[in-house]
């Protein structure tokens, strides 16, 4: 069998942070004969060599090659790239790691496209990944028609053919953004680029200790002069004009601009700031053109013309401006429909040092509110930056995340943009028509927990609900909750959804009150909701049990009730039962066995549907039965112990909890 993927791990003394990696390549649903993996060791000193070899030794497709320590991950990846033996070369870097399917995923996606390059879904663990970029699958993508220049890390599947056609290879030597001229390069010359946005590939992950190499502190002209690189690898492949302008743009917006803003820039120390800058405005003045910056948002094309005007005070004063700008949002209403989607309403706003943030309106257009005065406000002008706040072009997010790995995913929103007057001084309404106003997004967004993992099922665990604001060149998320209408908490329930039926449970986080869906119990909030139950509430008539649950049904659902004695000596009992629709949530009705149950008292457990345990998962009733000899039947308040506290990071947990036990294996080797 011909091997399909090469994996290159570049290694330089990760100590117990390979194990993530190591795990998810041994883990790949690709058939081991299928695919290899190459991990090139780097002069490792801290035993990862040894524990290569023993890997290498347990598993025929696992390949280690020792070399000499380079300084960085270039050449590493140019000599796994020469040893490799696949179809496609797959770069992961040794503190990362990949879906379960992600090689066969990837791999089969960039066949059915003829891709050269294919650039599977990212999650990002304390690092920032791109998310426009995966909104949607692209099987057709180029550096014009999708913002694949936002995604320049190497973490990527490259048709090896198509880079020895070529002659793409990594810049050897401990440099900066050797990855960019890398990308660059292959996503200029390939005929074609595919996105795989529907399942999560690739999880690049911050370290506890922050020790990987991207969260260094760089020397500001050595990083500038490796990125002229990769604008001239942009020179050679593009002509003047509109294409290469944006493609520009990408390096002016992610590597200067953004590096000047608000607490990022603020907290460098004071001469470094000014070093930074200095770097900065030499690439911009040398390479960057009046277009570059024209097609920044109006916040971005303020720093870029402090910048090229020379205006460092002003560029500081404007990062303590932008440091007090936060997002706010606002949960109006929560309600599942009948095909078991949950409805969330929200409103967001941005606000500025605990106001909302107003915008001002000049000849009828809207504005930004800048806290300059006229000579910067006319050296702005001059230089071309534009000011007028594109808050037409305002968009709310809805987003979820799962807890234990940072994967995030949009869900379907419709929103509105409004324009509040804001009332200063006294003055009324009618005194500000040509005045301040603030900008309120209201949206109704939908989570259906059988699609909303990009086409796919919530997995079992926790999804931490966001809202996030993209207006004027800022884009700030906040999660959601917190701040909340009184109706919504009366609202808020637990439903059986998806397919296969599992319960998902809205539910406020501990301490802050934000908004997560539970799915699949993985919490213990079922408890907590049906806690407030009591005898009153039930009905017997006829040998059956009625009692209404705060559950929502879209239909008839199939549930079981578990009988359990109360004195020892008896078995459990089960039967089936049935939740229907009813008043403000579901009925649950089932038939009790009573000769079966007759002379004894028993407490009672609800049974909902749960993919993760193939069978009910069981929550004890606050309500339980007592039959007599004679087959009366009576319903009794029962004390259901309090749920214990648990963790409900998931995989995270446990995944703490192992590489504890790595460390101290490490410690001791």
């Amino acid at each position: 069998m011909s091997v399909k993927v090469s994996v290159i791990i570049p290694v330089y003394n990760p100590g117990p942070y390979i194990e993530d990696c190591i795990a998810s390549l041994l883990r790949q649903s690709l058939p081991d004969d299928e695919y290899e993996a190459v991990f090139v060791d780097d002069g490792s000193t801290d035993g990862t060599g040894e524990r290569l070899d023993r890997l290498a030794a347990e598993h025929p497709h696992m390949h280690v090659v020792h070399e000499e320590p380079s300084g960085w991950s270039g050449r590493p990846r140019n000599v796994g790239t020469a040893r490799a033996r696949g179809e496609f070369v797959m770069y992961v870097d040794n503190d990362d790691w990949l879906g379960d399917e992600a090689l066969e995923r990837m791999y089969d996606y960039g066949v059915a496209n003829g891709a050269d390059v294919v650039v599977g879904k990212m999650a990002g663990k304390g690092r920032p990944v791109p998310l426009e970029l995966f909104r949607t699958n692209r099987p057709k993508a180029t550096v014009d028609n999708a913002p694949l220049i936002d995604s320049l890390t190497p973490h990527k599947m490259f048709r090896k053919d198509f880079l020895e056609k070529h002659h793409i290879r990594f810049k050897e030597g401990r440099r900066r953004l050797e990855d960019h001229v890398f990308v660059a390069e292959a996503f200029l010359l390939a005929s074609n680029v595919s996105v795989l946005s529907d399942y999560v590939c690739y999880y690049h992950v911050k370290r506890d200790d922050a020790s990987n190499a991207g969260f260094q502190r760089f020397d500001p002209v050595g990083y500038f002069t490796n990125l002229r690189e990769a604008l001239d690898v942009v020179e050679r492949n593009t002509e003047p004009g509109r294409l290469r302008d944006k493609l520009y743009r990408r390096w002016l917006r992610n590597e200067m601009v953004e590096r000047l803003r608000a607490r990022r820039f603020l907290n460098l120390p004071e001469d470094y700031r000014r070093e930074l800058y200095d770097e900065i405005r030499a690439v911009v003045t040398e390479r960057m053109g009046p277009g570059v910056a024209a097609g920044l948002q109006p916040t971005q094309q303020v720093v870029a013309a402090l910048i090229t005007t020379g205006r460092f005070e002003d560029l500081e004063e404007y990062a303590r401006w932008e440091a007090t700008i936060k997002p706010t949002g606002r949960l109006e209403s929560l309600e599942w429909d009948e095909r078991g989607r949950l409805a969330v309403g929200l409103t967001a706003e941005f606000q500025l040092d605990g106001a909302p943030l107003a915008f001002r309106t000049e000849g009828g257009e809207p504005q930004l509110d800048l806290p300059f005065g006229t000579e910067t406000a006319d050296a702005l002008r001059a230089a071309g930056a534009g000011t007028r706040a594109t808050v037409d072009k305002a968009r709310v997010g809805l987003v979820v995340r799962e807890r234990s790995s940072a994967a995030e995913f949009y869900q379907p929103i419709d929103f509105t943009v409004d324009r509040v007057p804001v009332v200063r001084d006294g003055a009324d309404e009618a005194a500000e028509a040509d005045g301040g106003f603030r900008m309120v997004l209201r949206g109704l967004g939908t989570v259906d927990p059988g699609t909303a993992a990009g086409g796919g099922p919530l997995g079992p665990g926790i999804w931490d609900v966001y809202v996030r604001i993209n207006a004027c060149g800022w884009s700030k998320a906040t999660r959601l909750g917190s701040l909340r209408d009184e109706t919504v908490d009366k609202a808020r329930r637990a439903a059986l959804s998806g397919d296969p039926r599992r319960l998902v449970m809205p539910y406020w986080t501990e301490g802050h009150g934000n908004l997560s869906l539970d799915v699949d119990c993985a919490t213990s909030w079922i408890t907590k909701d049906l806690a407030p139950l009591t005898p009153q509430d039930a009905t017997l008539a006829d040998g059956a049990l009625a009692l209404p649950v705060p559950l929502h049904v879209a239909g008839e659902e199939a549930a079981a009730l578990r009988f359990v004695p109360v004195r020892k000596g008896a078995e459990r009992r089960e039967v089936p039962a049935v939740l229907a629709p009813g008043d403000g949530g579901a009925v649950l009705t089932a038939a009790l066995p009573g000769a079966e149950l007759a002379g004894a008292a028993w407490t009672m457990e609800l049974g909902v549907p749960s993919a993760r345990r193939a069978g009910p998962r069981w929550t004890p009733l606050p309500v339980g039965v007592k039959v007599h000899a004679d087959g009366r039947a009576v319903v009794e308040p029962v004390s259901v112990p309090a749920p214990r506290a648990r963790r409900t990071g998931g995989r995270a947990s446990l995944a703490r909890r192992i590489m504890r036990r790595v460390r101290r294996a490490f410690a001791k080797a």
